[in-house]
């Protein structure tokens, strides 16, 4: 793709990623295939490609419109179309870059821009857990898109007491220790049959993506900052690996190298903490051995809702159902569209309700021609969002793994 980009943005560090970015599409129309907003709306506009014409044309110096934003409002950052793309666009740097441009020069409404505000601020707050347990308090009384979004509450249990010469750290992260305490505890445990210690820094917080992706990507930054000191400590005394458990939060902390290279301060760092970051899922080859004399699988069928982070943020895809089948479970994935995004995609289903929600009775279709006994997945939003509109339970796989542990 030809580009001629602005003055304003030709010399910057931004505009030359971009501009990298783009001349690397050629147009091909692969990316249309698999955008879960393309395939609702049938719009060019609503599809990769045009998006990535939308962006070129700002950059290039036409003042973008609310018709703009809303095009890259629609997109779910889902990067299905990264995995489809044969030449290698990275299209969700390039829509980061788009978003923060189109953000200074289009103004939103009042209540648009209060909405985000509040999403932003409150979801990384300390004042989020407080609020969340009330929320569980009084569930039932809750209206139902509300209580949609309060899931019922999980008991942790016991963390375990045991110190192990490995280590490795744990994002506890913002909004899962309140919403489903239960993932880190299990997650805690499964690494401790194994021999692992999951150390917590108390000092670190938000992963920074719920900021960056609402377009505060300072905030978002600053949040990064403060995880890579809060981590550091633990880096230099050696710790094997920085666990993630959930996959949105992994896919952010894998690019803090990207976000914070022209950092002079912290570039190296950040660098070596992407390094060291793995999905917990891509533990499980070390992990499997060591479990397996102590597992008992639960029975029956388990769909497999591999989040968009996980199969296309990350680029992980089978080794959640292939180290679990070694263990005895049945896993399966959906049997069509298992590439697709289910509409979650962090603050999305607030910001963009119907068609999250459309995206979301499409995907539990597929789940649910399995017959599962229970869904499984990799992410709280994914988690929360499914849940919401079925009676099937939906659980991380880590909670299921966990609970087939035999007592040591």
């Amino acid at each position: 793709m030809q580009t001629h980009l602005s003055p304003e943005f030709a010399g910057t560090a931004e505009g030359r990623e971009a501009e990298a970015i783009l001349r690397r599409c050629v147009h091909c129309g692969f990316c249309t295939a698999t955008c879960p907003t393309y395939q609702l709306l049938g719009d060019e506009l609503d599809g990769p490609r045009g998006r990535i014409y939308l962006i070129k044309q700002v950059l290039e110096g036409e003042q973008p419109t609310r018709k703009t934003q809303l095009h890259l409002d629609r997109c779910l950052t889902c990067r299905n179309c990264e995995s489809t793309c044969p030449s290698g666009v990275q299209y969700g740097h390039l829509v980061d870059i788009g978003r923060k441009i189109v953000e200074e020069r289009v103004p939103r409404e009042a209540s648009d821009k209060a909405v985000r505000w509040l999403l932003k601020e409150g979801l990384p707050s300390p004042a989020f857990g407080p609020a969340m347990k009330l929320g569980q308090a009084v569930r039932g009384l809750l209206p139902q898109t509300l209580r949609a979004k309060v899931p019922a509450p999980r008991a942790a249990g016991a963390l375990p007491r045991r110190s192990h010469a490995r280590k490795m750290l744990m994002l506890a992260g913002c909004v899962q220790p309140s919403m489903m305490p239960s993932i880190n505890a299990a997650t805690a445990r499964v690494l401790d049959a194994a021999g692992i210690e999951a150390v917590v820094a108390p000092e670190a917080g938000c992963c920074g993506a719920v900021k960056f992706h609402l377009n505060d990507q300072q905030g978002g930054l600053a949040q990064m900052r403060a995880n890579i000191d809060a981590w550091w400590p633990h880096v230099e005394q050696g710790v094997e690996a920085i666990v993630m458990n959930a996959s949105g939060c992994g896919v952010t902390v894998k690019e803090y190298g990207h976000h914070l290279a022209h950092d002079p301060a912290y570039a190296e760092k950040a660098a070596r903490i992407s390094a060291l970051t793995r999905d917990l899922s891509e533990l499980l080859p070390d992990l499997v051995p060591a479990l397996k004399e102590r597992v008992r699988p639960a029975p029956g069928l388990m769909a497999w809702h591999p989040p968009c982070t996980l199969q296309h943020g990350q680029q992980q895809r089978g080794g959640v159902e292939r180290w679990l089948g070694e263990l005895g479970f049945q896993l399966r994935l959906a049997p069509n569209e298992s590439h697709l995004c289910c509409g979650s995609a962090g603050t999305y289903s607030v910001l963009q309700p119907e068609l999250s929600k459309r995206l979301r009775d499409r995907k539990l279709g597929h789940l649910g021609e399995l017959q599962p006994a229970a869904i499984l997945s990799a992410n709280i939003g994914c988690i929360t969002h499914l849940q919401s509109g079925t009676d099937v339970p939906v659980r991380h796989w880590v909670e299921l793994l966990d609970e087939a542990l035999t007592p040591s």
